[in-house]
């Protein structure tokens, strides 16, 4: 078979490659994919160029007359569709549906022509659902689950494709990596600095080097536009919350070289937990020169400063999702210390784009960006249950909740930079887009921990969770990780994709090489150095229909130098994964939506869990292999309605893991079934001219609350640990008038209280968002 051939035959592939899609074997260059302006190219508007009409010989009055009295001809059922700006995989899109991407190839690629399963979150979308976080940004989209740990301020609750991709290594900004720790990331960064947010699922590798092998997300800043461009909003809501943001861009000079985008946003107020604020600043300048059509350099930049309460509540399951005899405990409720607990993230980054058309056949292409975070944060939220700590037999009341005082501080500064060369040629009846490139990325990580002490047993500070009394002193006491890492990782690859007639075949491979060394600063610490390589890749293949059909077939791998180490202070080993995946996508004919269906076979090795031993650590468990079906539609008609729809099926299950007894077991935290739908829809024309309403239905299905799908209760008894499955409703309601937007967004309309996950019975269950109404008035010119 092909696969079994390109998975033993790795390198001679990749060396193959290079022979056989070498562009001098073809004297004369062609457009290898869908022709499309460069991706990093300033967006410019649509010329359409009509021919004359021939002249036609004047009718008689009379005539005239009886023409001018017949009735119109009824209008068509499907009416012609409106010229509509260029696309590009960068741009901005017109509506929910993107109908090209980079996400997947790196080039400017129709996502009919991909074969891999991607979404695309447009700003329009994000915009009529009242987004706020990424988090919110993923809630209609199929194979991610968002908001695992409520609305917790770290936003590193992502799950994709049955597995827990956390902060570390996910999140990517304009195709290159933002890497982050457990307790500190660039997950949070405000969506409305973006212009789209992709979700391409599956192993990523082949291109981007060291990632999840779930999927990535890529998050793809606005970018200064060829027309001017201006926009303010404010808006207030739930909790206390206020919020003003503006957006302005254009060009700068007349000439069409420059051109500018300035993007910002200044939020505050509470959250639905007691005595927890939520504030937040961003600002986003970004700048383009264009001195001809072949070149174009775009600097992009932000800055985000947060000063956040701790929301994460991490609180027991007995109370929460089991009966406790003393009542069940408020979803607003603070098991922190009020003034004491924090979470105050900044970060940062500039870089920039870069892209030269050297010839019709090469285009060249460098990305660099460093990248900086810095994230002081103290807590007394997290706890160890009910049971009392020292206490021989286990002593439980089932009210008094055991907590333990930390400290922490995360710096991270990154650097990374991505060149290619992009060749589009012909060799006989193959036609190429063929991209070799080498990129370069390194981390400098700082992370500090130390424990706070209070006056109860074994120096936790107790609290009724019931009737809490705040203000327990809180001690200083020792340091228990002082860590300094730094990582470099160097890849190199290829990938072609050719098209003969109607099939699309794609391949790739990449070469890594990953070096990682750990300093323990702490008294008798030790220091240590690894380095890895991996070769990885990607097959597929594609054959597009004139029906719009484009079945699919693809396998891919992944590698992943973990960053961070176990309680002992062991660098963690590489992770890697293996995915075969088949699909079909549907772009019909005429009408701007866009189907997908796609089903997988995932198996993820070395996989990192929470430490059950040791608080805020993790241990590599062994192998996970999830199983799925994903469905996804979305649309936006010119009769006004915009839709999206997603259906998830997961099966995921631990088949190999040092604790036998979780062995067979589905992973917690994931829902077998998941599904969500949402419509808009506004008014054109007549008296109701520019109204507009959407709703959603979101369903979240049961998840298993541990590893072992099974708790221990006080007393003893095991019980299947179940989270319920939950639905929940979002409405919106809008009004344009002349540059003005007025809206009103609802999430979780019924205010449904439930518990969004857990990951033991002692402490670690989390409430989901709360009902969330935010009005606001925009106005464009």
């Amino acid at each position: 078979m092909l696969v079994a051939k390109f998975v033993r035959a790795q390198h001679i592939g990749f060396a193959a490659l290079l022979i056989i899609a070498s562009p001098t074997q073809s004297s004369h260059a062609e457009e290898a994919q869908q022709a499309a302006p460069d991706s990093n190219q300033v967006t410019l508007p649509p010329v359409s160029v009509q021919p004359a009409r021939p002249k036609q010989k004047r009718a008689p009055r009379v005539a005239a007359k009886k023409a001018a009295r017949r009735p119109p001809p009824p209008p068509t059922t499907q009416p012609a569709e409106p010229p509509r700006p260029v696309e590009t995989a960068t741009g901005p899109v017109q509506g929910y549906v993107a109908t090209r991407s980079a996400g997947g190839t790196k080039t400017d690629t129709p996502l009919i022509e991909t074969p891999q399963s991607i979404s695309v979150v447009t700003a329009d979308q994000m915009q009529a659902q009242g987004v706020r976080t990424l988090a919110e940004s993923l809630r209609y989209t199929p194979g991610v689950s968002a908001e695992v740990w409520g609305p917790d301020p770290r936003c590193d609750g992502l799950h994709i494709r049955g597995f827990k991709a956390t902060g570390n290594t996910l999140f990517y900004k304009d195709s290159l990596q933002l890497k982050g720790t457990s307790f500190s990331s660039f997950n949070c960064l405000e969506p409305y600095g973006a212009e789209r947010i992709e979700v391409v699922r599956g192993p990523s590798s082949v291109l981007f080097g060291q990632g999840e092998p779930s999927g990535i997300i890529n998050y793809v800043s606005k970018r200064p536009l060829d027309r001017p461009f201006h926009e303010v909003e404010v808006g207030f809501g739930s909790f206390k919350q206020l919020e003003g943001r503006f957006d302005f861009s254009g060009p700068l000079d007349k000439d069409g070289h420059w051109f500018y985008r300035l993007t910002g946003l200044g939020s505050g107020g509470g959250t639905q937990v007691d005595f927890v604020d939520k504030d937040r600043v961003f600002i986003a300048p970004a700048l383009t020169w264009r001195p001809n059509a072949d070149t174009t350099l775009t600097i992009l930049s932000h800055y985000q400063r947060e000063r956040n309460g701790w929301s994460a509540q991490f609180l027991p399951a007995e109370g929460t999702v089991f009966p406790n005899p003393h009542g069940k405990i408020p979803s607003n409720r603070f098991p922190g210390e009020p003034g004491f607990d924090r979470y105050n993230p900044t970060h940062y980054s500039i870089g920039y784009v870069f892209e030269h058309r050297a010839s019709d056949i090469w285009t060249f292409r460098q990305n660099a960006r460093y990248a900086g975070l810095d994230n002081p944060n103290q807590r007394v939220v997290y706890g160890v249950g009910f049971t009392e700590p020292g206490s021989n037999p286990p002593s439980s009341d089932l009210r008094t909740y055991y907590r333990y005082g930390d400290l922490g501080n995360s710096k991270l500064n990154a650097f990374a930079i991505d060149n290619q060369a992009q060749a589009k040629f012909r060799t006989g009846p193959l036609a190429h887009t063929l991209l070799i490139g080498l990129d370069h990325q390194r981390y400098k990580l700082a992370d500090f921990g130390q424990t706070y002490e209070g006056t109860g047993p074994e120096g936790s500070a107790p609290i009724d969770i019931f009737n809490p009394v705040y203000g327990q002193p809180l001690v200083p006491g020792a340091p228990y990780y002082d860590v300094n890492q730094t990582q470099t990782q160097t890849g190199i690859y290829i990938q072609d994709q050719i098209k003969l007639d109607r099939w699309v075949f794609q391949l790739g491979g990449r070469h890594d090489w990953a070096k990682t060394r750990t300093d323990d600063r702490l008294p008798q610490g030790t220091s240590s150095s690894q380095s890895d390589t991996a070769f990885t890749g990607r097959v597929g293949l594609l054959y597009l229909f004139d029906s719009g059909w484009a079945p699919y077939v693809s396998y891919a791998t992944s590698f992943l130098p973990l960053l961070g180490t176990s309680f002992a202070g062991t660098p963690f080993k590489p992770e890697t994964g293996e995915q075969y995946e088949i699909g079909v996508k549907y772009q019909p004919p005429g009408w701007n939506a866009f189907i997908t269906v796609a089903a997988f076979d995932l198996t993820r090795q070395n996989v990192l869990t929470n430490d059950p031993d040791h608080d805020f650590f993790q241990i590599q468990t062994g192998e996970i292999r999830s199983r799925g079906i994903e469905v996804e539609a979305v649309a936006s008609l010119t009769s006004g309605w915009d839709l999206r729809a997603a259906y998830t099926y997961l099966e995921p299950k631990i088949t190999a893991d040092t604790d036998l007894t979780i062995v067979g077991k589905t992973p917690n935290g994931i829902p077998r079934h998941s599904a969500a739908v949402w419509a808009d829809y506004t008014f054109r024309g007549g008296p109701l001219d520019g109204f507009g309403a959407g709703a959603g239905v979101r369903y979240i299905g049961s998840n298993f609350g541990s590893d072992t799908n099974v708790a221990e209760l006080s007393g003893g008894r095991i019980v299947p640990f179940r989270i319920p499955s939950v639905t929940l409703f979002d409405a919106a309601i809008h009004y344009d008038w002349r540059g003005f937007r007025f809206a009103v967004n609802a999430k979780n309309l019924f205010d449904k209280e439930y518990v969004a996950t857990c990951y033991n019975v002692e402490n670690n269950c989390f409430f989901g968002s709360r009902r969330t109404v935010i009005a606001s008035a925009r106005y464009r010119w």
